[in-house]
């Protein structure tokens, strides 16, 4: 640790004044806020990353990042806080938690993990905004709800028009004994009406 003082001439005497009696840098960090933030929605979710700057490469690995979104329209008091799982420089909002159609704004910031012993920070300052909307997902639904709605017409349709043939094809079988039967009959019973008046 460290000892801090500040030292001055205060009417013509030099006075010290002990400041912090035992200082450890360690304890009192503050980094910059993160830069280059980026983000990218589709309809399923919207991913935001960002990177760090002037962060040593031991703190790197036990950074916290804390997201705020928002409408773009609304105040940054009612956004919606989002915390990573990781230390990764990134995180996802699912679609569930965006309205269609609306534009969000979004910013984070960071500072050393809580479930770190050895070195201690508060909050860097937010970053830069990133604009964001979610992908419009009714023409996608749509299309994805024709193209069922037609497999689901298709299959009974096609199964009624074959049983239709099927049907069909077991009653012309069926009738044509009992059509070609009357015929014969008929052409008998000619040829014996025939022959008897010929006899006759």
């Amino acid at each position: 640790g460290y000892r801090v003082s500040l030292q001055g001439n205060f009417f013509g005497h030099n006075h010290t004044y002990v400041t912090f009696p035992e200082y450890n840098p360690r304890k009192y960090i503050k980094l910059d806020p993160p830069l280059n933030l980026q983000s990218n929605a589709t309809a399923n979710k919207c991913q935001i990353w960002w990177s760090v700057w002037n962060v040593p490469w031991y703190l790197v690995e036990i950074l916290q990042y804390e997201l705020q979104y928002k409408e773009y329209s609304m105040s940054w008091e009612i956004a919606l806080n989002k915390t990573p799982l990781s230390p990764l420089p990134q995180i996802e909002i699912e679609a569930t938690e965006l309205r269609s159609g609306i534009a969000y704004v979004a910013r984070v910031r960071c500072k050393v993990s809580e479930n770190e012993n050895s070195y201690h920070s508060q909050w860097s300052e937010w970053s830069q905004t990133t604009v964001f909307q979610r992908a419009d997902v009714t023409k996608l639904s749509e299309k994805i709800l024709n193209t069922r709605t037609m497999q689901f017409l298709f299959i009974p349709l096609s199964f009624g028009t074959l049983l239709y043939l099927f049907w069909n094809c077991k009653l012309s079988q069926k009738a044509s004994p009992a059509l070609t039967f009357p015929r014969q009959l008929l052409s008998f019973s000619h040829s014996t009406v025939c022959t008897m008046g010929i006899s006759r």
